[in-house]
């Protein structure tokens, strides 16, 4: 449903290693960029995620209430993605962890602010 998300930088080049190391653990890469874009995903494969100044020339800004979820493939890969997020400049909103009951996941901010997790949804038994 979702095609890919867009999050603001203030500092391109901070940004993208951040957010190269944190997508290679996905097993993605850098699918499009330009002087001020960068969109990593895998074209026409499902949803990417990309990083931008602000069109309007202003300060990127963290969005209240908005977050990018990143789905992961075991709870060891929620680990090392949020130890790639914290080494990379990120900062801890929330360790791994179970939140209930079929849902594992780990909270971080990037080096602009903007929230992100690391998740893995299973059914609840």
């Amino acid at each position: 449903m979702i095609g890919y998300v867009t999050l603001g930088t203030n500092d391109r080049a901070r940004g993208a290693a951040f957010y190269d190391a944190v997508c290679a653990e996905l097993g993605v890469g850098r699918m499009m960029e330009s002087e001020e874009f960068i969109g990593w995903g895998i074209p026409g494969g499902g949803a990417g995620i990309g990083l931008t100044r602000p069109f309007d020339g202003n300060a990127a800004s963290v969005g209240n209430g908005v977050m990018v979820a990143l789905e992961a493939k075991d709870e060891a890969q929620v680990q090392r993605i949020y130890d790639i997020a914290l080494a990379n400049g990120g900062t801890c909103e929330g360790p791994p962890g179970e939140r209930f009951p079929g849902f594992y996941a780990a909270y971080f901010r990037d080096p602009d602010g903007n929230k992100l997790n690391a998740h893995l949804m299973t059914v609840a038994e």
